[in-house]
Formats: structure tokens, sequence, C-alpha cells
């Protein structure tokens, strides 16, 4: 019997099977795979392991030629290495005064962002468990867990604040594998280079509490690790494949692309359209400076800080790991293209 079947929906957690276990748990869908241990840390500690998830370098000499086992072993050992053993039910989430309370509430990101993160989940360990290789076997299904970690700090603070959620379906297993896992990972490489922006503005706004912003912010450092697994994976494994296999993986890719960029075209439609109501908005990381910062952001101002944030998190992370080039790239051409159009008028 197929196992979405027997799944029942929770609104914030995960979904479960009638004997109240996850069957969607990644040590089921990546046998062997096993959690790392979280600690109840002190705050030097905490402090330490954050230190440590930012900066990480290889400290064999020589370039990290893609599809070479050393690029492989460096990039596996990278994200393990920089683990972070922070416990989503001792962050702390602080009161907040009615009116910053109200803002956070309306924001129209918190189904789509729980839903998104389960989703992420899903379809990682889906992929990791058909691959051969044990090290990125392992990483990629320590990426899946730590989504499922990303999706239990937003439970928690949509439970703390009494933000309330629509009913979520039980996801099925992708059919897919390897397109599901594309579409997250490329999907990943394109919110997270706004939210970097958009986490900054909300910081330097004070619209919200430093304290709030701070709890967010392993979670964030988080999302640039897993783009800079994506990116080295991909590197990594098209560099394996024959000529004709290659060709048909960049197919997909150029296919992954255009899905995602329709998708998006279609809900700012669906948002903009006059008199449609539309509460979650996935393009959020486009609209959502109006909602962090008073009066917004001008969209040159909004690429150029996505674009520091984004080199200063990738900063501590050894250079000859490949990066997400794509979003960076587009930025900075339609910066130019901005400054050369505006010195023209």
């Amino acid at each position: 019997m197929d196992d979405t079947r027997k799944l029942r929906s929770t609104g914030t957690g995960p979904d479960w099977d009638v004997d109240g276990t996850d069957p969607f748990d990644v040590a089921r869908l990546v046998p062997g795979f096993r959690p790392p241990p979280l600690t109840e840390e002190t705050a030097a500690a905490a402090a330490a392991a954050d230190a440590r998830m930012r900066h990480w370098r290889d400290p064999a000499g020589g370039p990290l030629v893609p599809g070479s086992a050393r690029h492989a072993d460096a990039t596996c050992r990278m994200f393990l290495e920089t683990f972070n053993p922070y416990r989503p039910a001792v962050l702390d989430w602080p009161e907040l005064v009615p009116a910053v309370r109200e803002r956070i509430v309306a924001l129209p990101i918190w189904d789509i962002a729980v839903r998104t993160e389960g989703k992420a989940r899903l379809r990682m360990a889906a992929y990791a468990g058909t691959l051969r290789d044990p090290g990125m076997r392992t990483a990629l299904a320590l990426n899946a867990w730590e989504e499922q970690r990303h999706k239990e700090v937003l439970a928690r603070l949509v439970a703390a604040y009494g933000i309330d959620l629509a009913p979520e379906p039980p996801p099925p297993l992708p059919r897919d594998r390897e397109w599901a896992y594309l579409v997250t990972g490329y999907s990943e490489c394109i919110d997270s280079f706004f939210a970097f922006g958009l986490f900054a503005l909300a910081r330097q706004s004070g619209l919200f509490p430093p304290e709030l912003v701070d709890t967010f912010e392993p979670v964030m450092q988080e999302e640039c690790r897993h783009i800079l697994l994506f990116a080295n994976w991909a590197a990594w494994h098209r560099a394996r494949l024959s000529p004709w296999r290659r060709l048909r993986f960049e197919a997909r890719v150029a296919a992954v692309w255009c899905f995602l960029a329709w998708e998006r075209i279609g809900l700012a439609r669906a948002v903009d359209a006059p008199g449609s109501a539309h509460a979650q908005d996935n393009n959020f990381t486009l609209h959502g400076a109006q909602s962090v910062a008073d009066g917004g952001v001008e969209l040159r101002g909004l690429l150029a800080l996505c674009l520091a944030e984004n080199d200063r998190r990738f900063a501590g992370y050894d250079e000859r790991l490949q990066r997400p080039a794509t979003m960076p790239r587009l930025a900075r051409l339609a910066l130019r293209l901005a400054g050369l159009f505006g010195r023209k008028r």
C-alpha cells in the first residue's frame, strides 16, 4: 500500500504514520544514516559551534577539480564538519510588543515556508537514498535532516506567536527523484540569495527585535551551507557523466530553470492581479522588502545588499569550493544595466 495513504497532517509538524512514526524520516529513506547528536550547550560552546559553521578550509593544498575524489571528499567533509548542533527546542523566542507581533503575523510566508522545508526534506532524502557514493549520500541525508530541523524551528515560531497555519497535506514521494532534487536545490539558490539581503535589511531597519533576528541567524547560515553543498554536488555530478548523459543532465538543468521562472512569474501574476486574493506569497523574497523596512527599498539597493551579503556569508569557506553562481551573475548584470540606463536619463 502507498505510504501516502496512511498519513495524516498535523499542520505544523511532520506527517505521521498511523503508528505514530514518521514514514518519511530521513533514516528510513536513507538506510544507514543516523542523525548527529544535539547538545544542550553553554553560551561559549554555542559560540564555538557557530564559528565552526561559518569557517572551513581543506588543509591539503592544490586544486579541487570537480568530479575528482578529492573534490567529493572536501565537499562532504565541509558539510559534516561545519554542522551546528543547536536544538530547536531551546531557541529563545522573545516577547514581542503588539505592533511587532502583528507585523510578523501578517507576513505572507508562514504556510509556504513550513511546507517548503518539509518538502525539501523529503526530496533531498529521497534522492540521497539513490546515491552510491557513501560520502555524498551521508552529506545529502544530513542536508535533508537539517531541512526538517528548519521546519521544527518555524513550527515553534508560529506556535510561540499564535500564527495560524492552514492544514498541511501530506507530500507524496517524488517519482523522479533527480528532478525533484534539482528543483529543490536551484530553488534554494534563488530564494537564499534574496533571503540573505532581506535578512540583513530586517536587521538594519530595527523593525524587528535584535533577539528575534539573532535566533534565526543559524538557520540563515545553514541555508548558505546547503546551497554550497548543492553547487559542489552539481559540479561533481556533471563532471562524472559521459558526454551523452551530461547533455541530458544539462537539458534537465535548463528545464528546471525554465520551470522555476514560470512558477515565479505565475505566482507573481496571481499576487498582482487586481481583486485577486493570495494569502501566501512564494515570491516573498522578491516582494518582502516592503515588509521588513520602513518604506521598503529600491530594487537596485536590494540587489546590491543581496550581493554583499552573499559574498559575506560564503567568505569563510574554502575558496576552491564551487559557489552558486547564477543569481549573483544575474544580479550583477541587472545592476550594470540599471547603471547604464540610469546614466542615459
